[in-house]
């Protein structure tokens, strides 16, 4: 009889060394390679628990049992979020039904006639939205996707807005989830977690330099390179908005059924939603709670809120306001609005199922194989210079969140070593290098295929997820090879400079670097180039 309770604790440590790298490799190649998320994560996780019961002399039988243990717990640890992924899917479809969207859509085409102020509007609505890249993803782009698609954005350039600004405005939002988990893995030991958050954001290169690049590129004409250029142009020229569903934009936007519909009927519902996620994180963490020292405040509530838990309460809170609005609005009645509960839930499924094999893929390599122990210990060991420190550890970071398609496993990994590090080697550059790791777990997050924000980013703009993935990769590569040149310049320069001067000048020169290789690619890789590529070969 093979025991597996407690998998993944120090009594399970398979040992793994280089070995716990195969997993996220495997997915992750097999995903390029067939296009085929889920079977490639479903490989990825299983050549994971192939590792582990060998290493742990479980044998066949431990295999099957340790891929469906994780799998269950994995998804037991994040119901809640599955639960708001639901209740999110209900209240779009309730919108869409009573014609909110598609209210929005008309009055936001008469507005927003051409693609640049669609791309804007995309760009501010999602960094208004920085509470949680969840929501953030789900709510842009149910709320933008019918302008979008009227006005001939591809799906991929939508979801690049959206993926773009979901965790990069998280992170350097004091107010957020994430600000939450980053401060829950700061050690007690080496200060305030609040403070140093709120020191490291100037220094978040990645995050400012991806914000700054997207509305340069929803502003700029013809910015679009690479694979992105080919949707746009197959989008203008053809009117498809995804590869995977070639249905006109058009036809697409005249679905919606809803004919009664007003702005307010989309508008409402999701203010109501912003602020009931507000108050439910705050209630969540305790704010209205009293303590043996009393009541919270703000910024403690936020940091011992559960965001899953939160935003599952806000949801069918708000789906009990939208409910009763409807109903006194008379614009659904009872069956049309209950109708809407398996469309909802429906749609979500796809997002769901891919998000509880990424979470069990990451389970498999953080819990069972110790692939971030493995990683953090080489960079621990390797005696580095300490000017390159903060480069290093961005470059750690971004491999790192993108083997394993989570941000917050990512810096809860690096955070206590990397300023156990700096403290003894580097006390002046501790915030430097809490920004890079930072920023490249983000990356990481941004652009991995088995991220669970970049998942949700195509569900949101109901885009084909690799579609997603290989013309967003690119934007995400160029953004981060500006900010390792950013972190080498502000590691060799802190220490001379100080703070203020060395910020300016590793962001800055970041920050031209951007805007000179925005200049270049779209002329160098453009349509054009590619298809003369494409012949050649």
């Amino acid at each position: 009889m093979i025991d597996l309770t407690g998998i993944g604790g120090a009594d399970s440590n398979a040992n793994a060394g280089i070995l716990s790298i195969i997993p996220p490799i495997v997915a992750i190649v097999l995903a390029l390679i067939t296009k085929e998320v889920v079977f490639s994560l479903i490989l990825g996780i299983l050549s994971g628990t192939v590792i582990y019961s060998l290493l742990m002399g479980y044998g066949p039988a431990g295999v099957l049992a340790s891929t469906t243990q994780l799998m269950a717990e994995k998804l037991a640890e994040n119901t809640s979020m599955i639960l708001f992924l639901c209740l999110l899917g209900i209240v779009v479809a309730v919108i869409n039904k009573a014609g909110g969207s598609k209210a929005y859509g008309d009055w936001a085409s008469a507005k927003l006639s051409t693609k640049r102020s669609a791309g804007l509007a995309t760009s501010a609505l999602g960094v208004i939205i920085f509470i949680d890249d969840y929501f953030n993803c789900l709510t842009v782009g149910t709320v933008m996707r019918p302008v979008t698609d009227k006005l001939k954005m591809s799906r991929e350039k939508l979801a690049y807005i959206i993926d773009a600004t979901a965790a990069p405005v998280c992170i350097i939002a004091p107010i957020s989830s994430w600000a939450a988990a980053v401060i829950s893995y700061f050690p007690a030991s080496s200060g305030n977690g609040m403070t140093a958050f709120l020191e490291s954001i100037p220094f978040n290169f990645y995050a400012m330099l991806t914000i700054f690049m997207v509305f340069y590129m929803s502003i700029k004409k013809n910015a679009d390179y690479g694979p992105m250029a080919l949707a746009e142009k197959r989008c203008v020229e053809e009117g498809f908005f995804n590869t995977a569903n070639e249905g006109r934009a058009e036809e697409e936007f005249e679905k919606i059924s809803g004919k009664k519909g007003r702005v307010i009927d989309l508008a409402l519902p999701v203010i109501v939603l912003v602020v009931f996620s507000v108050i439910s994180m705050l209630y969540v963490g305790g704010m209205w709670t009293p303590g043996s020292a009393g009541y919270m405040n703000l910024f403690t509530a936020f940091g011992e809120t559960d965001a899953g838990s939160a935003l599952a309460l806000s949801a069918f809170a708000s789906l009990i306001f939208i409910f009763i609005y409807f109903m006194l609005r008379r614009t659904l009645n009872f069956k049309e609005f209950f109708s809407c509960i398996n469309t909802g839930i429906n749609n979500m499924v796809p997002a769901c199922v891919i998000l509880t094999l990424a979470w069990t893929i990451s389970g498999v390599c953080r819990d069972l194989l110790k692939t971030g122990s493995f990683v953090a210990d080489f960079v621990q060991q390797s005696g580095i210079p300490v000017h390159i420190i903060p480069a290093c550890i961005f470059l750690i970071a971004c491999l790192l969140s993108f083997a394993t398609g989570t941000a917050w496993g990512t810096f809860g990994i690096l955070i206590p070593i990397v300023i156990a590090i700096c403290e003894v080697a580097a006390p002046e550059l501790v915030i430097v290098s809490l920004s890079a790791t930072l920023a490249g777990s983000v990356f990481g997050d941004h652009a991995s295929p088995i991220s669970d924000t970049t998942i949700l980013a195509s569900a949101g703009a109901e885009c084909n997820h690799l579609a997603h993935v290989g013309t967003q990769a690119p934007y995400a590569v160029t953004v981060a090879v500006c900010c390792f040149i950013g972190y080498l310049i502000a590691g060799l320069t802190r220490s001379v400079l100080g703070h203020t001067l060395s910020l300016i000048l590793s962001l800055g020169i970041g920050l031209v670097l951007l805007i000179i290789l925005l200049q270049i690619l779209p002329k160098v890789w453009n349509t054009d180039s590619m298809k003369t590529a494409k012949e050649r070969n």
